[in-house]
């Protein structure tokens, strides 16, 4: 569990000390009853953040690596990649946490956000003269965090490639992006890669169930699982999506969840397809174009929900869709 007493870090981020909050998921949460004013203020993404890697519980073949990687005193440079919401710095901070005590991170670990400073001067600056010291007091290794690294431009990545051979004696880094596929292959082949893959529904509700219980929260079921499927594995999305509706609605249900997100509803959408398949074109088009002005719908939604809608087979009309598609075809 959480230490209610536990003193906050900082972090150096371009040359000042910015506060160090708790990463939050996928973990096991503490009690609001004992946890200080100042943080129940904070966004619920916030607030609910854990501390160590023991708290994790999802991704545990990667945690079971990393464990053993810091209990050998081997920790190679990493390179974590997945979709947004699944963990990926959580995991770095809490390892950072465990390598270092609190007095040392000021000293001993760089966090940069690549997406603010992507050129190479970030590289051939705070990078470099991070790197190229030592401690005096403290042995073993310095490490730096570079977020959303997928943000840097093909010239800082090279850049960075020298840095990393030349400073591994005494420094390790961790490359943390959404696509790998955007990180040069002479930065991946000198990382030990990690996929961060979405979360489950059955590590999502467990989780929003904690903060349902201490928020204290009127939810209905099919309100959980709207937030579920909108969330699409993203345990960052879900709690801002818990928090918005609850704050905009009070009561948490399937209907304030997708108009508090701007989201069709099923019924919009079950209409939707009704127009489609029953209704003339100039009629359908008519109606189906009043339905998104007047909810301010995306068409993007729109499109996602009915071929999900199809694909559920839950639809009575989909031999109908079937002989549309066959008559398209001919």
């Amino acid at each position: 569990m959480l230490s209610e007493s536990a003193p906050r870090q900082s972090w150096h981020v371009g040359g000042y000390l910015a506060p160090y909050l708790p990463v939050y998921n996928l973990f096991k949460m503490a009690s609001t009853s004992k946890i200080p004013l100042q943080t129940r203020n904070l966004p619920w993404v916030e607030k609910y953040r854990p501390q160590t890697l023991d708290d994790l519980i999802s991704h545990q073949d990667i945690l079971s690596t990393i464990q053993k990687f810091i209990s050998e005193d081997r920790l190679p440079h990493l390179l974590f990649y997945g979709p947004p919401g699944t963990g990926k710095t959580s995991t770095i901070l809490a390892c950072a946490k465990q390598l270092y005590k609190n007095r040392e991170f000021n000293s001993m670990v760089l966090e940069l956000n690549a997406s603010d400073d992507r050129g190479i001067d970030v590289v051939r600056g705070p990078i470099l003269s991070f790197a190229s010291t030592r401690t005096i007091f403290k042995k073993g290794f310095k490490l730096v965090i570079l977020d959303e690294a997928d943000a840097m431009t093909q010239d800082a990545q090279n850049a960075l490639r020298r840095v990393i051979e030349k400073f591994t004696e005494n420094t390790r880094f961790c490359l943390i992006c959404n696509y790998l596929s955007k990180i040069i292959p002479a930065l991946q082949s000198r990382c030990t890669r990690f996929r961060f893959g979405p979360l489950s529904q059955s590590q999502m509700i467990p989780r929003l169930e904690h903060v349902i219980q201490q928020e204290n929260i009127d939810i209905t079921p099919d309100g959980m699982k709207a937030i579920v499927t909108l969330s699409v594995g993203d345990m960052r999305r879900s709690l801002n999506i818990l928090q918005s509706t609850h704050m905009a609605y009070g009561k948490v249900t399937e209907e304030t969840v997708y108009t508090c997100t701007g989201h069709p509803l099923r019924s919009d959408i079950a209409n939707i397809l009704d127009w489609a398949l029953n209704k003339d074109f100039s009629t359908a088009y008519k109606q189906i174009l009043q339905l998104k002005t007047l909810k301010g719908l995306a068409l993007h939604d729109i499109l996602t929900e009915v071929h999900l809608l199809i694909h559920r087979g839950k639809n009575p009309s989909c031999s109908q869709i079937c002989c549309h598609l066959n008559m398209a075809n001919n």
